[in-house]
C-alpha cells in the first residue's frame, strides 16, 4: 500500500502519481493550465533551503515548471514502484 504525502513532503527523485489537489477550482485551474492533472506521473525536482519555490517535471511530457510552496502543499501525490 502507497503512502500519500503532500508534495512537500514527498520523496526527491522518485517518480509520483498525483492523487489528488485538495486546493479550490483556481488551484485546480492553475495546475491544469501548467499540465499537471490527477493521474499525472510526476518527479520532485530541486527545493529551495528555505522558501523558494518547487520544481516538478511531468513524466509523461517532460515539462518542468517552478510552483510555489503553498501550491505544492496542496497536491497529493503517492510514490509509484517502477518495477512492476
Amino acid at each position: 500500500m502507497s503512502t500519500k504525502h503532500n508534495l512537500l513532503h514527498a520523496p526527491q527523485g522518485a517518480v509520483l502519481r498525483i492523487v489528488d489537489i485538495a486546493g479550490g477550482e483556481a488551484v485546480r485551474r492553475r495546475l491544469f493550465s501548467l499540465g499537471f492533472h490527477i493521474g499525472d506521473m510526476i518527479e520532485l525536482g530541486a527545493q529551495a533551503i528555505l522558501r523558494g519555490p518547487v520544481l516538478i517535471k511531468n513524466a509523461g511530457t517532460e515539462v518542468t515548471v517552478a510552483i510555489g510552496r503553498g501550491i505544492a502543499q496542496k497536491i497529493v501525490v503517492e510514490a509509484v514502484d517502477e518495477r512492476k
